[in-house]
């Protein structure tokens, strides 16, 4: 069963670490959460961890960078771990070849730049679809547009027997008061078609495998059981937590405002996100509406 809270602060000498999503909990792509920000200020001051774990498509230095627009202070974090580094060192292993087709916007186009941690890299190249060994997913061509469009270039890529690294597996993000598509909308419908997605964000290993490595550089040692995720996905952040046998914080006002009946600034019904945990089978350990 879960247990509501009103303030991260009742339960937090519990743990020595926090796996904190980014998007729908520190910020909402517009500006930071003051409340969130000084909860994690707080948590570091009293010797705690806080490692950002996000699924942006990015490296760790440029999602640090937008934290500084966004007002996002470095004194509320320790770390960064992104799905786009885990991504990226597959992509110059080769998962998806050499020539790849990009989608994707041009701030995207980050996940191109080198990684020096890799041995002996695949040379990636942009190719036209038609010439393509592979894809490189790091979300839609225009966010505002309904993933379907984009059926009869995936019905060809299937065909080809493309895989689509997907660098993004969100299928949705709030920016502001307006909703957006992500990557993981089109690696899903690409999936649907019949078409093989490589998946490497949360709630998939390879995220959390590298938010550790980011603890341990930290010089500290900590405990699996002293370790709280907290996040506004049910089924990447919630989830992820639940199969690396981490508890979790559910923070409820964001993706799932509405399933779960959270009013700006208030808190959910329990009894709706109960349900929603039932329905959608996936348990968190807390539930608040917003990170304060």
């Amino acid at each position: 069963m879960t247990r509501l809270i009103a303030r991260f602060d009742e339960i937090s000498a519990n743990y020595d670490a926090a796996f904190v999503d980014l998007w729908g909990c520190m910020h909402n792509g517009v500006e930071a959460f003051p409340e969130a920000v000084a909860a994690m200020t707080a948590f570091r001051e009293s010797g705690g961890l806080v490692v950002l774990v996000t699924n942006a498509p990015r490296a760790w230095g440029e999602v640090e960078k937008q934290l500084v627009r966004l007002g996002v202070p470095q004194d509320s974090y320790d770390a960064i771990a992104t799905w786009g580094d885990s991504a990226r060192a597959a992509m110059f292993r080769g998962a998806v070849g050499r020539k790849v087709w990009f989608m994707g916007e041009g701030h995207d186009r980050s996940f191109f730049e080198p990684m020096k941690l890799i041995e002996d890299p695949v040379e990636i190249e942009e190719a036209p679809l038609e010439e393509a060994e592979g894809i490189v997913c790091c979300g839609p061509f225009d966010p505002q547009a309904d993933p379907a469009v984009n059926r009869p270039q995936f019905l060809y890529a299937k065909q080809k027997g493309l895989k689509l690294l997907c660098a993004n597996p969100d299928i949705v993000v709030d920016r502001g008061d307006s909703r957006e598509w992500c990557a993981g909308a089109l690696a899903a419908l690409y999936t649907e078609m019949g078409g093989e997605s490589l998946y490497f964000g949360k709630p998939h290993p390879p995220i959390y495998d590298l938010a550790r490595r980011r603890l341990a550089s930290l010089g500290r040692s900590v405990d699996p059981s002293r370790i709280i995720a907290i996040g506004d996905g049910l089924k990447t952040d919630i989830l992820g937590a639940q199969q690396e046998d981490i508890d979790s914080l559910f923070i409820t006002g964001g993706l799932s405002a509405e399933d779960t009946g959270t009013a700006p600034g208030g808190q959910p019904d329990l009894g709706k996100v109960e349900a929603l945990a039932t329905r959608e089978q996936v348990t968190p350990t807390f539930a608040i509406g917003f990170l304060r």
